[in-house]
């Protein structure tokens, strides 16, 4: 069978198939197809293609999230998409030729950004830069220390409502919900689901949603903010939990970074093996599909 592969440079591996011996593969440089050489039953190449794609929320059920409102309305919205755009310009040092208060705009940058840099952590640190530049440089401190080391609660609340009204023109449809902690009660409105997530349902893929949103946002609510933070996007259908209060657990986060790639993915898959590279900044040839 072949599976859809873009920029990889020439080597061979093996994958380890239920009820078959390892299979060889092989990837050529700048082919459009990956190749696995084998005699596999289709039931074996079904199990293989469930392996390395998911399929994700189906397009049928889309929303229409242009339709879709904060609290605040969509004058505030607006506003929000432009700020957020500006300081994403700020940190990249390019911008999208699209209107300023075209979603799309943002999709540009974050594919920009993911294709500029080999390194995840780069692609992280940046993404958390972007978020923090959004406040006053002296409000997350003196936040950690006034709300959320005193009053760990009503902070994890607080940002669960505040996501909830600044976020809905990033994410799509959010309710405040409740959720567990660390102490392990049930924190009343300290969760945020997002039902179907705009971001990730643009970019299509995974590795975007990893390292441009879910590590930034934790990190930065966990570093800057003083506030633990989980978010766990589920990628079959396309859901975020926000988890305010909960720190992060080491198999979540391991599972989150290890979940297959989307099969309409704007690079194939490619994205993730380029964010595994030593190499920081990309040359033109390796650039990301995401960019073409």
């Amino acid at each position: 069978i072949s599976l859809p592969l873009l920029f990889l440079p020439t080597r061979s591996f093996s994958l380890l198939v239920p009820h078959q011996k390892f299979v060889n593969v092989v990837s050529v440089q700048k082919s459009s197809t990956l190749i696995i050489s084998s005699a596999l039953s289709d039931d074996q190449q079904e199990v293989m293609k469930k392996a390395w794609f998911i399929e994700g929320p189906p397009l049928e059920t889309k929303p229409d999230y242009s339709n879709i409102e904060g609290p605040l309305g969509k004058f505030i919205d607006n506003l929000l998409l432009r700020y957020f755009r500006s300081k994403m310009v700020e940190k990249i040092g390019i911008d999208s030729k699209l209107p300023q208060d075209d979603f799309g705009g943002i999709m540009e940058l974050t594919a920009a950004l993911n294709a500029r840099y080999s390194d995840r952590r780069k692609v992280q640190r940046i993404s958390q830069e972007i978020l923090s530049s959004l406040f006053p440089s002296w409000l997350p401190g003196s936040y950690a220390i006034l709300f959320s080391k005193p009053f760990p609660k009503f902070s994890s609340r607080m940002n669960a409502a505040a996501t909830y009204a600044g976020g809905t023109w990033l994410m799509g449809e959010c309710e405040v919900n409740d959720c567990e902690t660390d102490d392990g009660t049930i924190g009343i409105n300290q969760g945020l689901l997002v039902k179907r997530c705009r971001y990730l349902e643009e970019s299509k893929c995974a590795s975007v949603c990893v390292n441009s949103c879910k590590i930034p946002t934790q990190n930065f609510f966990m570093e800057e903010m003083g506030l633990p933070l989980t978010m766990e996007p589920n990628y079959e259908t396309g859901e975020c939990q926000f988890k305010f209060g909960k720190s992060p657990d080491s198999q979540e986060e391991f599972d989150a970074k290890n979940t297959p790639c989307f099969s309409r993915c704007p690079s194939s898959g490619t994205l993730r093996t380029w964010h595994s590279k030593s190499s920081e900044v990309a040359s033109t040839q390796q650039q990301c599909g995401l960019m073409e």
